[in-house]
């Protein structure tokens, strides 16, 4: 092999490295980017600003009972405060949600990615 060769091989031997190391790294601290904005169960309005992406998100004591999804990216809504259950209500990006009359708040939501 010759000089050029060697030098090629190389360079594409790190493009490809770059590119795992780009992608392995990509979805750290990952951001929604955007607001959540809700009525908690007192009615009081709550805001809250670019959450992580990852993981499970506990609302307020007492819930949630009207939500906007003002983020870049769809979430899926709660009634337990881990995230668990059958029933998860799915809310699209740009839209908003209101639970039915007596049903119970939203405990928790996590993004879908």
């Amino acid at each position: 092999m010759s000089v050029t060769d060697h030098r090629r091989l190389g360079i594409a031997a790190g493009a490809v490295l770059l590119t795992f190391a780009v992608a392995g790294c990509s979805g750290l601290g990952r951001t929604s980017v955007g607001t959540i904005v809700y009525e908690s169960g007192n009615k009081r309005e709550v805001q809250e600003s670019n959450p992580r992406v990852t993981g499970c998100h506990r609302l307020v004591p007492g819930g949630a009972v009207d939500l906007t999804n003002r983020t870049l990216v769809d979430m899926k809504m709660y009634r337990t405060p881990d995230c668990s259950g059958k029933y998860a209500q799915y809310i699209a990006t740009t839209l908003n949600d209101v639970i039915a009359p007596g049903a119970t708040p939203w405990r928790s939501y996590r993004f879908v990615h």
